[in-house]
């Protein structure tokens, strides 16, 4: 007999999970996901991508503001789920409804527990230089990302990953991995649920908006990683001249001219050979390193290729100072 599932999730994260689960057929019986919010230039009420899978689908949408209300909670027990399957949804489930479906409710994380629990756990593992990462299925417990794991899918961090790129992997992977745990489920197989261990624990805070202002006197490598895990969202960002922009590719090289390296500040602009722009971070002095910029994006403008900023009559110049924002 097919399991009754109600499955809750609002990003493309969560909806990738919801397609693969209608494809093959699985019955979900309502979707819950975050209410529709602003976005876009005109800031238009927005339904979220879990929402518009389940609009498509036909299926009933709730958007409860918190799960802490009881007529909520009384909705969803009306439904009489077996199972909730929770990914990225971005409302806390107090116990009283973890303890509603029948055989409680799975979460699928993108990292390997319980290294990055919380809301960040992409961003957290390139900004930190994690050569590895995945995605696992946990049942939920009261805390935040505790429960036992019960599959778990490993995937290497590349050099050139972006939250962006890495995100899409582990949203497949993910959605592999929960029809995977759902197809043994409903064949009455017996699936091991095993602890997190109580050491490696770390938490992937939320991202807030300053993180993503770059700071010229760290090190090239962690600006670099920085740039790539801002990518796509918040965008990591800093000042020329005044004017905010914000830098979508970089990467390190040695610098063509180490002596230009001596007794430049951090953020120091340099012109390298073949018509490279390159900049002095934290320890290029001692590592003869320098970050070099490949994309970039001014303020209402477009993402663009910095050897066309380097053409421009407002482009930088030798010596120029990018800043802090």
């Amino acid at each position: 007999m097919r399991l009754k599932i109600v499955f809750a999730g609002t990003p493309v994260f969560a909806s990738t999970a919801l397609e693969a689960l209608l494809k093959r057929g699985f019955n979900v019986s309502a979707v819950y996901t975050q209410p529709d919010r602003p976005a876009g230039r005109g800031m238009k009420l927005t339904a979220s991508p879990v929402k518009q899978i389940a609009e498509k689908n036909g299926l009933p949408v709730k958007q409860p503001l918190t799960f802490r209300d009881p007529v909520a909670q009384a909705e969803l027990a009306s439904l009489q789920p077996d199972l909730m399957i929770v990914a990225a949804y971005g409302l806390i489930l107090p116990q009283a409804v973890l303890d509603i479906p029948r055989l409680g409710c799975l979460n699928i994380h993108g990292s390997l527990l319980p290294r990055w629990r919380g809301a960040a756990p992409i961003h957290r593992a390139i900004l930190a230089g994690d050569t590895e990462t995945g995605v696992g299925i946990m049942r939920m417990e009261a805390g935040l990302d505790t429960g036992p794991v019960l599959h778990e899918t490993h995937t290497p961090i590349l050099p050139a990953d972006t939250t962006q790129t890495l995100h899409d992997r582990l949203a497949a992977l993910g959605a592999d991995a929960l029809i995977d745990v759902l197809d043994r489920i409903e064949r009455g197989e017996t699936i091991a649920e095993i602890p997190q261990p109580a050491d490696g624990i770390t938490y992937a805070h939320k991202i807030a908006a300053d993180e993503a202002i770059i700071d010229w006197t760290q090190p090239t490598q962690h600006i670099e990683r920085a740039i790539r895990a801002f990518n796509p969202a918040p965008g990591a960002a800093t000042t020329f001249v005044g004017e905010r922009i914000k830098l979508w590719h970089a990467r390190v090289a040695p610098a063509t001219n180490p002596a230009d390296l001596v007794s430049a500040k951090p953020g120091t602009v340099l012109r390298e050979a073949r018509g490279q722009l390159a900049v002095v971070c934290g320890d290029s002095a001692t590592t003869g390193r320098v970050l070099v910029l490949d994309e970039f994006q001014r303020a209402g403008g477009k993402r663009s290729p910095v050897a066309a900023w380097l053409a421009s009559p407002s482009g930088p110049n030798h010596g120029d100072l990018l800043g802090m924002a």
